[in-house]
């Protein structure tokens, strides 16, 4: 098995600079590593730093201490140390983010959104159409849905939109935050299908789930991570 991640020691303090310094911690010596083919699922209560530590392993946080690393183009990148560029890099490469929410880009086709990660690819335009529909079908979207940009779809429409652009285009590293929260029995199914895909093609995947059933069938294993504080940590 190949090394993807590897987080060492990682801590996380945020300090309220408009509460006189406040220091909150979240997170405390960390660790824990994936190989190509699994998915990981963070476990712990509310409040225990899940969506903090995907954050951190994304590079929108920056680690208090430790190293969070990645394999980009065959080396191991410390993304905790990684410059701007550098994160932009990797994320075009190696890491995505797939969250519940799509960031709804206005007058956008629904097609050209889910198409888009192909194209930057270097996909055929055509090619890189026609895979859009098929995964937007396999995701309940209506063909008539397809040409229109989904900012009026309902919750549910953006939410599967937003996972056909994230699951088109499989990077080595995922980053999975609550992606079937609010979906019905049928499409939680589908979701859970493109993860077992993703991890067959090798990729090494990290989520957060709060629905019991699809924390076990998504799960290679579980990271129990516990709490240092009583908020929760977003």
């Amino acid at each position: 098995m190949t090394l993807m991640v590897r987080v060492t020691n990682v801590s996380k303090t945020f300090v309220l600079h408009n509460q006189d310094g406040v220091r909150l911690p979240i997170l405390s010596a960390i660790g824990f590593s994936v190989e190509a083919g699994e998915c990981v699922v963070l476990h712990g209560p509310s409040g225990a730093g899940k969506s903090t530590l995907l954050r951190l392993l994304y590079g929108n946080y920056k680690c208090t201490d430790g190293r969070i690393q990645i394999r980009h183009e065959g080396e191991m990148v410390d993304i905790a140390q990684a410059d701007a560029r550098r994160i932009l890099d990797i994320r075009r490469r190696t890491l995505s983010y797939v969250s519940q929410f799509l960031r709804v880009i206005p007058r956008v086709p629904t097609l050209d959104i889910v198409k888009e990660p192909l194209v930057t690819r270097g996909v055929p335009v055509a090619a890189a159409e026609a895979r859009a529909g098929a995964m937007l079908a396999r995701l309940n979207i209506p063909e008539r849905l397809w040409r229109l940009p989904p900012a009026t779809f309902s919750g549910g429409e953006q939410q599967r939109v937003n996972i056909a652009r994230s699951f088109i285009a499989i990077t080595p590293v995922m980053l999975l935050d609550e992606p079937t929260a609010s979906l019905d029995a049928r499409n939680r199914d589908i979701v859970i299908e493109l993860i077992e895909e993703a991890r067959m093609a090798g990729s090494a995947l990290i989520g957060i789930f709060h629905d019991e059933a699809v924390r076990e069938r998504a799960a290679s294993r579980r990271f129990d991570i516990h709490s240092t504080n009583a908020a929760e940590a977003a």
